[in-house]
């Protein structure tokens, strides 16, 4: 782990940490299943984040001022969070085009933010197709 994404997971509450670990390792998995090359994890803006070559940048968080929640934050200027919620938007719940917000005392919808991780650690690869080449039927 970059040593100063290590620092900051430290800073986090423990139960916290557990939490956004698993996230990293989920994101780490779907890099090597889908051979999407070395990830890049940097600390950005504070918060942990997630490069692959073809891929937009993905950030995990937890933040204080609303400590029953947990984030995945999306590059703002893509269609990654307006298809998010076209495919998971009974299941999901979303801040602005920003963010997927997930909840400490719910558990992680694993199938869901495993495709909004693929789908974003592809995105240059397929932005230019319908739902980023997601289908809405096929979404769970």
């Amino acid at each position: 782990m970059d040593k100063a994404v290590q620092t900051r997971f430290n800073d986090y509450p423990a139960a916290v940490q557990l939490l956004l670990e698993n996230l990293r390792a989920l994101i780490y998995q779907i890099a090597e299943e889908y051979a999407l090359g070395e990830v890049e994890e940097t600390l950005k803006w504070g918060e942990p984040s997630y490069t692959v070559t073809a891929g937009s940048p993905v950030r995990i968080d937890w933040k204080l001022k609303t400590p029953h929640h947990y984030y995945l934050f999306f590059n703002c200027q893509t269609k990654l969070v307006d298809t998010f919620r076209e495919l998971y938007g009974e299941s999901l719940v979303f801040q602005g085009n920003r963010a997927i917000v997930l909840s400490l005392s719910e558990p992680l919808p694993e199938q869901a933010i495993r495709h909004c991780l693929q789908l974003a650690m592809t995105y240059h690869k397929i932005k230019h197709q319908p739902l980023l080449g997601a289908s809405p039927s096929t979404a769970a």
